[in-house]
């Protein structure tokens, strides 16, 4: 492979970015000194790697202004690398901010796969397998540089996190670890397919944000970058970035109506109507079933406030990884979203240091395990996941008169009875007052007592029945606080004619569900529906409730980016429906009650 490395341009490094650290930073610890800092910052601007004969990929290289060789950073995906470094607050800036790292001692690079930009080659289908040994190339690439001490590792959240463990299945020899935030290991079930329904939501706003003719063609100079980076980096985002944030769900339909390109609209059509199976669907599986090929150190971090995005990776590659267990840490932060993503920069940087530069921040002794607790707000120590000496909780709905009414969780199996809620279609026409005749969801609370720690999987059982041959089950956890205030904990789904259970892809936190083969329901026929909701670990106190609500449709249940949750809608229910929850033992939520646990950084 080759590259026109050029000497810093003049112009392109005429005033310095400024860097930005916002979000969660550090997982309830100090590490020791850092390995170097205050080197600053300059900028190699569309550095062309040569991938095969005739295509190269595009890359912006940030270097400390100190001259030297140092350890690489490398961040890869799909996405245009114009504003990456600007601090502008859009989904696709997630590589983190360039001078934070090279202040640092490290060179930061960000790559664009093909058909991107000002990357050769034809733009195909995401995270495909050409990609993956591109990136493989770029690691080997880096490596050799004369800014490089031959030493790569990797950083990135979303897709940039989700290329980490594809690309160190393949073990390029200069590849010494990774840190990967927010991301998948099975991408048919986690994002084509999310509880065996397909994504437009989704997947309408991811495109048209990212893959539209104008993100193809955007240049900005470095120079802008700079100037924009003193603007977005600034302490005022402090009072722009909450304002903005209330409006996001406002701007993510606005990019819904953004056209993307002819090729991208295909997939589009592609993943909505033909990739209903594994084989049938254009996106490649993902390295879930062979992460035990993965043998370097790692952290990754999962974000709990994601649904149908993003919400069991982390756990699948803490388990199955091929990587020694004492050289895998797992972080499951607080529920927040916040763009640019800047979050665990500087977790990251400790962990480079002790990884790369041999230092002795303390790195090597933390434990496997670093978790945030909502409800007493602080992070806690554990040495696996699940924890430890955890017991299972199983609570199990009765109900409590009307369907409308509020029902109950009990501890035991209660008396047999039903309640039923309806099931209507995402946008279809219902006349005025249908809500005060119908309820569309049902509600179950149980009174906490004492303090009450549940952390772990959460897995959900119904049985359950429909007037129709198919529906969706849409299910959320919840903390009710002493004062009514109601805060989101976990959500899950399934399609009640997906419901066989794929043992082979299931982990310890995740029950995966074989969507290949559909089973109609027959109509007034309970049938049993096991599936897993999103872990958020809590601590519940006395006078709070622990709420269970269960309906059929996204949009009644989620939260959003708003209070720091990306959950998106989805075309589901398939019909309008009455189904029945069926109150007995097969009916129940069982969650894991944890042991006292070790505060982070005691």
């Amino acid at each position: 492979m080759t590259a026109d490395n050029g000497k810093p341009g003049f112009w392109d490094n005429l005033i310095p970015l400024k860097g930005g650290l916002f979000g969660p930073q550090l997982a309830g610890w100090t590490p020791g000194p850092a390995a170097r800092s205050g080197l600053g910052c300059r900028i190699l601007a569309d550095q062309m790697i040569e991938a095969a004969p005739s295509v190269s990929l595009a890359a912006d290289v940030y270097v400390p202004k100190a001259p030297g060789r140092y350890p690489a950073v490398i961040a890869f995906a799909a996405y245009s690398k114009e504003v990456q470094a600007a601090g502008a607050p859009t989904g696709n800036n997630e590589t983190g901010s360039p001078s934070v790292f090279t202040d640092r001692g490290y060179a930061h690079v960000i790559v664009t796969r093909r058909g991107m930009g000002r990357s050769g080659g034809e733009d195909a289908v995401y995270l495909n397998d050409t990609d993956v040994e591109d990136h493989a190339k770029v690691i080997q690439w880096a490596a050799a540089q004369p800014w490089c001490d031959g030493q790569v590792v990797l950083f990135g959240a979303s897709y940039y996190g989700l290329t980490q463990p594809q690309v160190a299945r393949l073990r390029p020899p200069a590849l010494k670890g990774f840190f990967t935030n927010e991301m998948c290991t099975d991408y048919f079930r986690h994002i084509a397919m999310f509880g065996g329904a397909p994504q437009p939501d989704f997947f309408a706003l991811w495109m048209g944000a990212n893959f539209t003719p104008f993100q193809f063609k955007l240049a900005v100079p470095p120079l802008l970058r700079a100037v924009m980076s003193h603007i977005t980096n600034s302490p005022l985002k402090h009072l722009w970035w909450p304002q903005l944030k209330k409006r996001m769900s406002r701007i993510m339909k606005g990019f819904e109506r953004m056209t993307p390109t002819l090729e991208t609209r295909r997939r589009f059509a592609s993943f909505m109507l033909d990739g209903k199976t594994r084989a049938a669907s254009i996106l490649p599986e993902g390295p879930s079933g062979a992460l035990g090929d993965i043998k370097v150190p790692f952290v990754v971090v999962q974000n709990p406030g994601y649904l149908n995005l993003h919400q069991f990776g982390a756990y699948d590659l803490f388990e199955n990884a091929g990587t020694p267990k004492d050289k895998r840490w797992l972080i499951i932060g607080p529920a927040a979203y916040d763009l640019p993503v800047y979050a665990w920069q500087l977790e990251a940087l400790a962990f480079f240091d002790h990884l790369v530069y041999g230092t002795d921040n303390g790195y090597a002794a933390q434990p496997r395990v670093r978790y945030w607790r909502e409800g007493a707000k602080d992070f806690c120590d554990v040495a696996d996941w699940p924890l430890p000496g955890s017991t299972a909780l199983r609570l199990y709905p009765a109900s409590g008169g009307a369907d409308a009414d509020m029902h109950r969780l009990h501890r035991a199996p209660g008396a047999a009875g039903t309640n039923q809620w309806a099931a209507v279609p995402l946008g279809a026409i219902v006349a005025a007052g249908f809500d005060e005749v119908e309820t569309q969801r049902l509600t179950f609370e149980m009174p906490i007592d004492e303090e009450t720690e549940l952390t772990g999987p959460v897995t959900l059982s119904l049985s359950f029945s429909s007037n129709e041959i198919d529906s969706y089950v849409v299910a959320r956890t919840g903390r009710v606080a002493v004062d009514g205030t109601y805060q989101i904990l976990s959500m899950g789904a399934i399609r009640p004619a997906c419901r066989r259970i794929d043992a082979a892809r299931s982990t310890a936190t995740e029950i995966a569900i074989d969507i290949d083969t559909p089973e109609p329901l027959t109509p007034g026929v309970p049938v049993t529906l096991r599936f897993s909701l999103t872990p958020q670990p809590v601590v519940l106190k006395p006078g709070e409730r622990l709420r269970l609500d269960v309906a059929s449709r996204t949009d009644l249940l989620r939260s959003d980016v708003g209070h720091g949750h990306a959950q998106f809608d989805m075309q589901v229910p398939p019909y309008y429906a009455r189904n029945t929850l069926h109150c007995g033992p097969d009916t129940f939520i069982e969650l894991r009650h944890a042991p006292s646990p070790a505060k982070a950084g005691g």
